[in-house]
């Protein structure tokens, strides 16, 4: 690997006591990569790595070109590493008030090359300047976690890491700290590594995934990409879906309706009003979508969308999971399909096939209610 730039580019070997990690992955340097995978996959280790908390001498990272660690010695130490870290908890100072603790740390001079992270824009996007007198030991937990990633953010770094920060929290308060997290993702112009066991929180939040298993990487890509490979450890999940960019064309006012283009085709569901060319997420379930060789008559499932079938895996000795591609030409985004081995068997399914997708239930903003149209 070499520090070229507008990426993120790690790589590090290392036997950890009884543990093996042996991880390489390259991402964009913007938006959120997850990293995901099950509990003691070696995650968190991987991002210790990265801030330099654990120093493994064959290991690589560079960031925009700008190399934090080689293997010829190179190593910056995590105090001069212009990252913000954000844990499971928040750990702040209890002696310090909410607004001593923001800017604790924050540098005394202005960074060079990027554009500084505002005080009041913090507070605000964040919901805490009410709290700015008060002592964390007045804090609930969600406004703690709330503190700690403001905290982050204002020692204006150049990545933000973030270790599980909602593990701790409740689903109630899960649920409340969410909408931040997307807000941060798309006000700031700032990469983040983002550590979670939850696939819920990565269809919500990532961009890019990398699926960490027993210390390796086993796949890495754009959260779409990712999800939609029917070999993906994500496709063989019970709740397998795919996250896709849907661009607002209209809103049909009478039935409460967004008809939204997305690649390859057009989709309508259920959701607020909004304006054309608003982006929403789109979040459709495999179980959620059903394959005809014939476009379907008149039916209560909205949404028929031709297709190609490009791939099938086996699930199981019952069932299997298809990958469609959207589109007349099969040149748009790709969906994954639930069945049972007898449909497909029985419909004499195969790749390459052209064939009509029909889905019954679409999600905005992957992680809010689900609705059927």
């Amino acid at each position: 690997m070499s520090g070229q730039g507008h990426a993120i580019r790690a790589a590090f070997r290392s036997a950890l006591g009884a543990f093996t990690l042996d991880a390489a992955f390259e991402a964009p340097a913007k938006g959120v990569t997850a990293l995901f995978g099950p509990s003691g996959c070696g995650k968190t280790t991987l991002l210790r790595c990265i801030a330099g908390l654990i120093r493994v001498p064959d290991g690589f990272f560079a960031i925009d070109g700008e190399v934090w660690q080689d293997r010829e010695g190179r190593f910056l130490p995590t105090h001069r590493r212009p990252l913000g870290y954000v844990f499971q908890e928040a750990s702040l100072f209890p002696h310090l008030s909410v607004r001593r603790n923001l800017l604790f740390g924050a540098p005394r001079q202005k960074t060079d090359g990027r554009p500084e992270i505002d005080f009041d824009e913090v507070v605000d996007l964040l919901g805490i300047r009410e709290l700015l007198d008060r002592s964390p030991r007045n804090l609930s937990g969600g406004e703690r976690q709330r503190v700690g990633i403001g905290r982050a953010l204002l020692a204006q770094p150049k990545l933000l890491l973030m270790d599980e920060p909602l593990s701790a929290l409740d689903r109630r308060t899960k649920a409340e700290i969410l909408p931040f997290l997307e807000k941060l993702r798309d006000h700031f112009a700032l990469p983040i590594v983002y550590v979670s066991h939850d696939v819920a929180e990565v269809e919500r939040l990532a961009d890019h995934v990398v699926l960490v298993e027993t210390g390796h990487v086993v796949g890495a890509g754009p959260l779409a990409e990712v999800q939609s490979d029917p070999s993906s450890p994500l496709a063989r999940s019970r709740d397998a879906a795919v996250s896709l960019k849907g661009v607002v064309v209209g809103f049909d006012a009478a039935y409460g309706l967004l008809d939204l283009a997305i690649s390859g085709g057009r989709l309508f569901a259920p959701g607020p009003p909004a304006r054309a060319g608003e982006e929403r997420r789109v979040h459709i379930l495999a179980s959620a979508v059903s394959l005809a060789h014939d476009a379907p008559g008149r039916s209560s499932i909205l949404n028929a969308v031709p297709a190609h079938i490009i791939a099938m895996k086996p699930l199981d000795p019952f069932e299997v999971v298809a990958a469609v591609a959207l589109g007349e030409d099969g040149g748009g985004a790709r969906l994954l399909s639930r069945m049972t081995r007898k449909s497909w068997v029985e419909l004499g399914f195969a790749a390459g096939q052209r064939v009509y997708a029909q889905v019954k239930s679409v999600s905005l903003d992957a992680g809010r209610g689900e609705a059927e149209p």
